[in-house]
């Protein structure tokens, strides 16, 4: 199934997209939750409700027309980990790594499909990272690493923006991967049940058509069970929770000279059984004085 969250009237509506169509999951005949976390916080309790969606009579709007915004727009937290493929650490000249290092996107940086990635102000060092996404779908600590994706509500794309001046500048790296609209999640969920294995799945990304990464899930270091069984050693990992699971070689640092991404750019990241995530970059628009919304 892939989950998507609609965007109508400023108001975001839980949906099912079934065939061309994306069923209102908030509809009477369907009755869940408006946010999307919210169905997911209902495990196995929601199934037949999205079981019985597919074949009711509730409110269909074409997928086509349809405003599709980020699916978790908010997520509890966002979690990147470094470093994880060996083609990604080769070309970027670091070591191989014996721990898992992790770092936080703040959850302001997340847009949807087709929102535009902004090149701040603060630097043009702006670069791409083409990812599987992995949602959390229960409230979860210590999971064994064998039961590891009993805990994943589903997989969705990725792209770890990256401001690398600003991400070499902090040792947590926070700064340099949570500028605003540099989070780009979608277009939707695909369940866990439609992706039996997560570490045999093709990750490709291109700029203005050029393909520029072309890897796959199996080379990653550390694979989604382990990274969920490593943090939930630390955190309750809670519902709707997000973890970028690391990008394979082909980022515009690792050109000589950079290729950094402009205004006017158009980024494509596609997960092979997961989908297509496609967005324009501009420049920042800043306001003069404070920008107070």
């Amino acid at each position: 199934m892939r989950l998507v969250t609609l965007l109508e009237d400023g108001r975001p509506v839980s949906g099912l997209v079934v065939g061309d169509e994306v069923v209102d999951l908030t509809d009477p005949a369907v009755g869940l939750p408006a946010v999307l976390v919210d169905v997911l916080a209902l495990g196995d309790d929601a199934r037949p409700a999205l079981r019985r969606a597919a074949r009711s009579g509730a409110r269909r709007v074409p997928l086509a027309g349809a405003r599709l915004g980020a699916p978790v727009p908010r997520p509890p937290a966002f979690l990147g980990i470094a470093r994880n493929y060996g083609d990604h650490i080769a070309e970027m000249g670091v070591d191989r790594p014996t721990q898992q290092t992790w770092f936080a996107k703040l959850s302001t940086c997340v847009v949807g499909p087709g929102d535009a990635v902004e090149v701040p102000a603060a630097s043009v060092q702006v670069d791409y990272e083409g990812e599987l996404g992995v949602v959390i779908g229960r409230c979860c600590r210590h999971v064994p690493l064998e039961r590891a994706l009993e805990v994943v509500a589903g997989y969705t794309v990725v792209n770890d923006v990256s401001v690398r001046d600003w991400q070499r500048a902090t040792p947590t790296m926070l700064l340099g991967k949570g500028f605003d609209t540099h989070g780009p999640t979608g277009p939707w969920i695909v369940t866990a049940d439609e992706v039996p294995d997560p570490q045999a799945l093709s990750v490709r990304t291109w700029v203005d058509g050029e393909l520029r990464q072309d890897g796959t899930t199996a080379d990653m270091i550390f694979t989604v069970a382990d990274m969920i069984a490593h943090l939930s050693r630390v955190a309750t990992l809670e519902p709707g929770t997000v973890l970028a699971t690391g990008t394979p070689a082909g980022v515009g640092a690792a050109s000589d000279p950079p290729r950094w991404l402009a205004a006017g750019d158009t980024v494509s990241v596609e997960v092979e059984g997961v989908g297509v995530l496609t967005n324009p970059v501009v420049e920042e628009r800043v306001a003069v004085g404070p920008a107070v919304r």
